[in-house]
């Protein structure tokens, strides 16, 4: 970024991201070793018998993936279908390597030689762990990814339509990934459990947003949208992002306070796919002479993950307290400060990157 180049200006929010981030797992641990009797309470509110789906974690989840389905404008799409290169390299990235280099990873990592070699995981955790993980990177992100296009000067119309897209993707291939690679680990997962998930946490949001964008924009016309209702909504979905990682972080207190070689471990996995992912994607888009601000978000999308999602389904096929659930939890202490570090590099590789364009 060059010297005449106006500073990114982040509102409070976006500008301490990792604080909010600690300060909630300080929060979320505090409140569930001081009240265990309570966010056990919590933990066990399920919509309907048998269901596995938490209450207060999903309505949470619409509150706050709500206002971002309300931004994507899937008549849009047919401007990034003109434009493949960048939308293939970032679904080859999501979809065929992302979930399938994780699966990898946690085994060779935490199956292997965390559990089989060094003797540091009982061998059954391991497995849950390895399904956690795999769960975190079976879902591209969704919300967080429009403020990592932000701060590395991205394509916007070209973001929200690789995160439309990849959600629509998402409605029809996250389960069956998910089942694929976690039962070759050995963990079994109930099938209408799952479906339940991407029914309540996918499909739910996508089609209440796409609907109500719909209506708005017959009725209330776009600049109505855009300048009066989703400034609205802003505050409702930080407020419930940041009650769901308190939640998230309540549920696992015993877990991560217990637990914390375990915790460490855990996010060695992690942070090895995020740079590798990012990394292949930066690259990939590159060789393909793919223009900067479409390649730093779909590397963005390729690095990070849509863990709200993942603490989530977790949550509901193995329950709150799990060592699956803890594996998502890693993922979130991860992200942000990580995913800053990438969205630094691009960056900062900017010039490096335009050289290649003009070869």
């Amino acid at each position: 970024m060059n010297e005449s180049t106006p500073a990114k200006r982040l509102d409070l929010f976006e500008r301490h991201l990792t604080l909010w981030v600690f300060l909630c797992m300080g929060l979320g641990i505090g409140l569930g070793t001081t009240f265990p009797a309570f966010t056990r309470h919590i933990g066990q509110l399920e919509f309907g018998t048998d269901s596995h789906v938490n209450v207060p974690i999903a309505i949470l989840i619409w509150l706050m993936i709500f206002p971002m389905m309300l931004k994507i404008d899937f008549g849009g799409l047919r401007g990034v279908f003109a434009k493949p290169r960048g939308l293939a390299v970032t679904l080859f990235v999501n979809w065929l390597v992302k979930p399938f280099s994780m699966a990898l990873l946690g085994w060779l990592l935490v199956t292997e030689l965390f559990a089989k070699t060094l003797g540091w995981i009982d061998p059954e955790t391991a497995k849950n762990q390895v399904a956690g993980l795999i769960i975190l990177a079976a879902a591209p992100c969704t919300a967080m990814v429009f403020v990592w296009s932000y701060l590395t000067d991205g394509d916007g119309p070209y973001t929200l339509a690789q995160v439309a897209i990849n959600d629509l993707i998402m409605v029809f291939a996250f389960a069956p990934i998910v089942m694929l690679l976690v039962g070759v680990t050995g963990v079994h997962i109930p099938g209408g459990v799952l479906m339940t998930s991407v029914l309540v946490f996918i499909v739910v949001p996508l089609a209440a947003g796409y609907s109500a964008r719909a209506f708005f924009l017959k009725t209330k016309g776009l600049a109505w949208l855009e300048h009066k209702l989703l400034p609205a909504f802003r505050p409702v979905a930080i407020t419930a992002l940041l009650a769901t990682l308190t939640l998230i972080f309540a549920f696992q207190a015993e877990n991560i306070l217990g637990n914390k070689l375990m915790v460490a471990l855990l996010a060695v996995p992690i942070l090895i796919q995020v740079y590798f992912n990012s990394g292949l994607a930066y690259l990939l888009m590159r060789h393909f002479k793919v223009r900067h601000d479409v390649a730093t978000p779909g590397a963005l999308i390729g690095a990070s993950n849509f863990f709200e999602l993942a603490v989530a389904v977790a949550i509901t096929l193995f329950g709150p307290s799990s060592p699956a659930a803890l594996a998502t939890v890693v993922g979130v202490l991860v992200e942000v400060p990580v995913m800053l570090s990438v969205c630094r590099f691009c960056v900062g590789t900017k010039a490096w990157y335009q050289r290649g364009l003009t070869r």
